[in-house]
């Protein structure tokens, strides 16, 4: 199993992503392919003592920037880092390809140049959300701004076989997001769902409010790209918020400092569960081979984790499963226009 990784994607590489895919290598027993300048790859190795020799890297001489036009990956910036790397996935080079580079320009090449399974309208970005029991699916989370409501059909589809074959969740809870729980609410787009969703061959279990989410009330919450990057955003604010607003209260003075001390445990656990790093990534679902969107501050332990992450998902045969799941549906769709 090949892992590549963009090795200039996001705010911290390549430094961070060495680190990670080092640790990676050695922990998950993995090939990881570094893409991207190997010059520079190897003095970043060198100026911190971190030993390579176990990776292997693959020459890219330019690097997708956040602020470059996303179609430049398919355009004026095929050679860079991101697009080689994506080249290389579909050519059969690797098994899943990780990045914490520019989302859009992800999506781009992840719907161009790795191409999307049959049947898949448009690949979704699917983020693993912390609730009081275990993470849930937010889908879509800013890939895909305006939709219809076919495509959000199968971005509930997409979820619900991910968290059933990579997070090992028994017919999860799928629940589309809206401003109230009654059939009746939401803006055309989710009234025109909502009856689609319920013929679905997932587990559909209704509306669901955003403040209702962090309760594990649903496995899959499935929203356009505009309401879900809306909710994701929240989501990591709050977190932030309430890791500031514990730090303020427990170092207020010295009966409080004590107190944080002998709680200092649960404290920790606490941080750890609103830690992206401890994700590792988004999968975009919908593509032909697995991809692992992590976040554009990753650090070394986030991609770490996202090569565990697109260990899984490899091994889950989950992108098959979508692809056969699709086929049922449209044979059936194409056997009741018939009637």
């Amino acid at each position: 199993m090949n892992i590549v990784m963009d090795a200039f994607g996001g705010d911290n590489a390549p430094l961070e992503v060495i680190k990670g895919a080092i640790d990676a290598h050695h922990e998950f027993k993995v090939d990881i392919t570094l893409v991207g300048d190997e010059a520079k790859i190897k003095a970043c190795a060198k100026d911190n003592g971190l030993d390579i020799e176990g990776l292997k890297i693959r020459q890219a001489d330019d690097v997708i920037e956040i602020c470059d036009d996303p179609k430049a990956i398919i355009k004026s910036k095929k050679n860079s880092s991101m697009a080689v790397g994506m080249k290389m996935l579909a050519d059969g080079e690797g098994d899943a390809f990780v990045s914490a580079g520019s989302t859009g320009a992800l999506l781009v090449g992840g719907t161009f140049i790795v191409k999307r399974i049959k049947g898949v309208k448009r690949p979704a970005l699917a983020t693993l959300l912390p609730t009081t029991d275990k993470p849930c699916m937010l889908l879509d989370s800013g890939a895909n701004a305006e939709c219809r409501p076919e495509i959000l059909v199968q971005f509930g589809l997409m979820g619900s076989i991910y968290m059933n074959r990579v997070m090992k969740m028994n017919a999860p809870k799928v629940a589309l997001a809206n401003i109230g729980a009654e059939e009746s609410k939401g803006r055309p787009l989710e009234l025109e769902t909502y009856p689609l969703m319920k013929q679905a061959p997932f587990n559909f279990t209704g509306n669901i409010e955003a403040r209702h989410i962090p309760f594990d009330e649903a496995d899959v919450v499935v929203a356009d790209g505009f309401c879900g990057n809306l909710i994701l955003k929240t989501y990591e604010g709050m977190g932030k918020f309430f890791s500031k607003a514990m730090k303020d209260m427990f170092y207020k003075n010295t009966k409080t400092k004590l107190a944080a001390a002998m709680m200092m445990g649960s404290i920790k656990e606490f941080k750890k569960s609103l830690d992206y790093s401890e994700y590792g990534g988004a999968p975009l679902l919908g593509t032909r081979k697995a991809i692992i969107k992590a976040h554009g501050s990753s650090n070394a332990r986030a991609f770490y984790n996202a090569v565990r992450q697109a260990k899984e998902f490899i091994a889950s045969n989950a992108i098959n499963e979508i692809s056969e799941v699709l086929s049922q549906m449209k044979d059936q769709d194409g056997a009741a226009a018939e009637e």
